[in-house]
Parts: structure tokens; sequence; C-alpha cells
């Protein structure tokens, strides 16, 4: 059964997650068909942006499939939390900017996944938190380390070791997530803020995401030096000179990516 659903339109690739009786939780058959989704669309030109979400109005993810964990070995255990983690770091590393559209529960994978994307936009009172702790284990896919990189070593601490729920207002308190919203303005919100990009030159776009994530990870001044290189690779384009024309025509300038 299907339970990754993608949709293509003008620019942007929908990713829903589709197992809505479950909370959209992760089992091993879904992380697998969503790795599969996440490779096809890490090469595909025509996408500039992607939106991430779950199907229904009740969860955005809720995480591992804990139903299917209670099953599984130590050894097939292991086998997920390496199969979530890397999923995680691949949509991380996609080259388009990503948008979390967060439209309820978004808890222990949920949340990685959440952290995972570039921006998160979020229903009003949808609650979301790391809340491993609370079942005797820890986050394993990322949330440890990219929590603490948003809110701060201490504010994570108390988070992770509590297993504390956030609604979203406070997330955006916190600068987990950018704007809470109503629910009917959640896709209108993501749109816009997928609009707003892809109006900017495409090879731009993917080299400014390159070198703030990677400037994130080091050092000010290794950070500069992967700047100067993503800058460096904007200069050949034939966008740059489309924007220098069209500013002297005093138009818009149409950008190809290239």
């Amino acid at each position: 059964m299907k339970t990754i659903f993608v949709k293509k339109d003008n620019g942007i690739a929908y990713v829903t997650i589709n197992r809505e009786e479950a909370l959209n939780c992760l089992n091993y058959e879904t992380l697998h068909q969503l790795q599969e989704e996440v490779s096809a669309i890490h090469l595909d030109q025509d996408v500039k942006v992607v939106i991430f979400t779950g199907y229904g109005e009740k969860a955005f993810c809720a995480g591992a499939d804990l139903k299917e964990r209670k099953y599984l070995s130590d050894t097939e255990v292991r086998r997920n939390v390496k199969a979530i983690r890397n999923l995680f770091t691949s949509i991380a590393d996609l080259p388009q900017p990503t948008i979390a559209a967060v439209n309820g529960y978004a808890l222990g994978g949920g949340f990685e996944l959440m952290i995972a994307c570039d921006f998160s936009i979020a229903v009003d009172g949808a609650k979301m938190g790391l809340t491993e702790t609370s079942w005797a284990i820890i986050p394993g896919a990322g949330g440890t380390q990219r929590l603490p990189r948003l809110v701060g070593e201490m504010k994570a601490k108390e988070l992770i070791f509590t297993a504390k729920k956030l609604t979203a207002e406070e997330a955006v308190q916190l600068g987990v997530v950018l704007k809470a919203v109503k629910k009917a303005d959640l896709y209108p919100a993501c749109e816009q803020l997928a609009q707003d990009i892809m109006r900017n030159g495409p090879v731009a776009v993917k080299q400014a995401k390159y070198a703030i994530t990677q400037g994130m990870n080091t050092d000010l001044q290794t950070g500069m030096a992967i700047e100067s290189k993503a800058y460096e690779l904007t200069i050949p384009t034939e966008d740059r000179m489309e924007a220098l024309q069209a500013f002297n025509e005093k138009r818009s300038p149409r950008f190809k990516g290239r």
C-alpha cells in the first residue's frame, strides 16, 4: 500500500504522508517509500521548493510507529532508527528549500522531520515536541543535534529531558516554527513562502542554502570560505546576467536556473 503521495505543480513538490489512521506515523515501509521519493526529488531540476505534510487534519506526523516497534527485534529497531536518521539527513541535504506544513501533531520523529526542513509553518494550537524520553528512548533521527542548534543547548535539554509538548505559538517564540496560522491559511501560507522563494534565481537560492547549512556546522573562517565558493558558482550563470539586464530594462527577470 502506497503511504507517500507526491504531487508536483508549478515548481513545488508536495510530499504527503498518507497514514491518517495511524496519525501519519512512520513504519519501515513508509520510511522506505519516503526515502525513494526524497532521492528522486533531489535530482529533479524542475522542483524548486518541497512542502512536506501529513494527510488529514489531526497529525503532521506522530513519529515512529510504536505498534510496529512492539513486535520488532532489537536488530530491526536498529534498522528502523538508521533508516529514519538517514532519511531526515537526506531531507536536510536536499538542494531545494523545504517547508514543513504542520497540520497537527508533530511528535518524536515527526518533530525531527519538521526541524530537518528549512522552514515550518504550523496551524494554531498544534502540539509538537521530542517526547522520546517518556518512552525510555532518546531522539534518534537528529533531534539531539538539530534542536540545540535552533534553540540553544540549555533549552533543548529542558525540552528533551522533560519530553515537554509545545504549542505552535510557543514554538514560534523559540524560533522552531516560522509562524502559526489558522487551519484554512496553512497551505496558502506555505505556498506564498514558496512563491516568494521561487521568484529569485534558482542557482542562487540553492547556493545560499548550501552556504548557510554547511557554514552553521563550522567556525566563522571556514564558513566564509564556504560562502566564497558558493558565490563563485553564481558568477558565470545566465541568470546573473539576466538579472542585470532586467534591471537596466526596468522589468522583472526571467530566471532559467542556469
